[in-house]
């Protein structure tokens, strides 16, 4: 089994990415998945509205909004948030990898880790792949998606440089060109990935 994480900047395209590794054979866990689990647990909700106040829950449940806004804008809240999942996802993880290593060796996990470097939790994984795309085309696509020029750059903002990121990755993917010139480099990945398990 080979575990790889997989990473980039916010709106560069790693969750199509990790959809285009499915496709190929992958097994992939995302950990916004994870999270989004979490964050309906009793006690994750305690924790969090012990660190960010009262207000942050309505009705028993997170305001999610809120919470987003907050730790985009305060870089400590955002780690007080981190510090309150992460030990949580990366347990999900193991016992996830540990399901999947009973039912195959030769097997890719793709685990996608938006804020794999900024945590320095690149040790976690035998390879990173990291996705890229310029932040002029994040912005485009994510406008399209809803998503406003000032959140993206904001959350640009909170992550570090992607140019960081690929000095430190295994493999790179250049997300600029069309979905099809992204896939043809998701399959040459793979095929490496295979023979490298």
């Amino acid at each position: 089994m080979t575990v790889v994480g997989l990473t980039g900047n916010y709106g560069m395209g790693k969750s199509m990415v990790s959809r285009m590794f499915k496709e190929q054979g992958a097994v992939v866990i995302n950990t916004d998945d994870i999270v989004k689990e979490l964050l309906t647990e009793p006690s994750v909700i305690y924790e969090i509205k012990e660190s960010f106040g009262d207000d942050i829950v309505e009705a028993g449940k997170i305001k999610k909004e809120l919470l987003a806004r907050l730790v985009f804008q305060h870089p400590y809240l955002r780690i007080s948030l981190e510090d309150i999942l992460h030990p949580r996802v990366f347990k999900r993880i193991d016992e996830e990898l540990a399901r999947i290593s009973t039912i195959s060796e030769n097997i890719i996990v793709i685990i996608e880790a938006p804020v794999l470097f900024e945590r320095g939790y690149q040790n976690r994984f035998d390879k990173i792949i990291t996705v890229y795309s310029s932040e002029d085309i994040a912005i485009d696509r994510l406008k399209e998606k809803g998503i406003s020029e000032e959140d993206t750059r904001m959350r640009l903002k909170s992550q570090f440089p992607v140019a960081m990121k690929l000095g430190s990755s295994d493999f790179i993917i250049d997300n600029n060109g069309s979905i099809d010139n992204t896939m043809e480099q998701v399959k040459k990945i793979y095929k490496e990935l295979m023979i490298l398990s």
